[in-house]
């Protein structure tokens, strides 16, 4: 995550503590796709999920013994993610337990199925924070994510949520058929008081695979990054306190750090400082991925290859294992990137962005990010 709100306007955030500080002995961020079952057919998700039972699970008991495992391990933060994580009938249980055991719970979710008795349960097992995605307003939403009505029924989580005492932000994923939206979502952000908006680059993965044609073009990522940058601004400007966030492109610090240096080089020389600190896309590093079956991913997205399976070992010692080709060859991604991503003067500040993607258009792991829309002159040293 990337935030804007800090680099680009200097307003510190909840979570800035993790992003921009020293990354050196940090454990990783685990993102558990606690269930693969979803109410929604969202026609990006990453995980494919149906509206149906899957087998094998893993167990309360083995869940339990994973957050036990992960917070001996020192994890910081839990995110429940899916499928929708609230059709897991032990997920305050198990949210729970990783509260009481210093973990933070973090839940990822469509929204829609939070009533008001639901967002105070939320409340009381603890989680500190819940991200409800949406990817539009009324029909651009609904259409998106495959179910009428979608769109009210989220807003509706959204507010039971707020007025329950939980903080609660706002995930967007941006292509051509939304992009429209993205005013009316700061509009509606701003009128909810929602402290926090995060928009999300899309991932080639699972579904998003299937739609990569409808990815912004560069030209349009870069109309995009600009006009949230102003937004950004104007947000300061009127003091509010909503943190702004874009997610799964590292160009975007690359982006900010060129439009600050316009502006005023102190600040970009700063803001170049933190992003060298939180070092980009930090897969198989800084996150981690676990599915609903056990299977460790060096990320979310990673679901087509696994690192191993925490009902034959701790994802502790998964984590850790240095005879892991992938894992260590995403620590050290220098020596393995290709093309224009090797010779990038901002490497550091990138660390390569979204290794998924490069595999999903080119069938290699280590071409260069198609969702990289610096030119070729901003990324060599004479760039400006």
């Amino acid at each position: 995550m990337i935030s804007v709100s800090k680099l680009y306007c200097g307003i510190t955030g909840a979570n800035d503590r993790l992003r921009y500080s020293n990354t050196a002995h940090r454990k990783p961020v685990v993102v558990w796709n606690a269930t693969k079952r979803c109410n929604l057919h969202c026609i990006h998700c990453y995980s494919k999920s149906e509206n149906r039972l899957y087998r094998d699970e893993l167990t309360t008991n083995e869940a339990k013994c994973f957050v036990k495992d992960l917070a001996e391990f020192g994890v910081p933060v839990l995110l429940f993610s899916g499928g929708e994580p609230l059709l897991r009938k032990d997920l305050f249980e198990v949210g729970q337990l990783a509260s009481d055991l210093g973990i933070k719970p973090v839940l990822s979710t469509n929204g829609t199925l939070i009533t008001e008795s639901l967002a105070e349960q939320i409340k009381t097992a603890g989680f500190v924070y819940v991200g409800v995605s949406i990817d539009g307003v009324g029909e651009t939403n609904d259409k998106f994510r495959g179910v009428q009505k979608a769109f009210d029924a989220a807003v509706r989580g959204i507010r039971n949520c707020i007025n329950a005492g939980v903080k609660t932000g706002l995930r967007f994923t941006v292509t051509k058929h939304n992009c429209k939206d993205v005013p009316k979502i700061f509009d509606f952000v701003e009128v909810e008081n929602i402290p926090r908006v995060c928009f999300y680059h899309l991932a080639y993965a699972g579904r998003g695979s299937e739609i990569i044609k409808d990815d912004l073009t560069h030209k349009q990522t870069r109309e995009f990054m600009d006009y949230v940058l102003i937004k950004a601004e104007g947000f300061l400007n009127r003091g509010s306190g909503t943190e702004i966030l874009t997610v799964d492109n590292h160009a975007d610090a690359a982006y900010i750090y060129l439009k600050l240096k316009e502006k005023d080089g102190e600040k970009a020389e700063e803001a170049l400082r933190l992003m060298r600190i939180n070092a980009g896309n930090s897969s198989g590093i800084g996150i981690a991925g676990v599915d609903f079956n056990g299977y460790v991913h060096p990320d979310q997205f990673w679901q087509h290859y696994s690192l191993g399976n925490i009902r034959q070992r701790r994802f502790s010692e998964i984590w850790v294992d240095g005879s892991e080709p992938l894992l260590n060859a995403l620590r050290n991604r220098p020596e393995h990137l290709k093309g224009r991503c090797r010779q990038c003067r901002f490497l550091d500040i990138c660390n390569g962005n979204l290794r998924v993607r490069a595999e999903a258009v080119y069938g290699d792991t280590w071409a260069p990010d198609p969702a990289c829309y610096l030119t070729d002159e901003e990324i060599t040293r004479g760039g400006s």
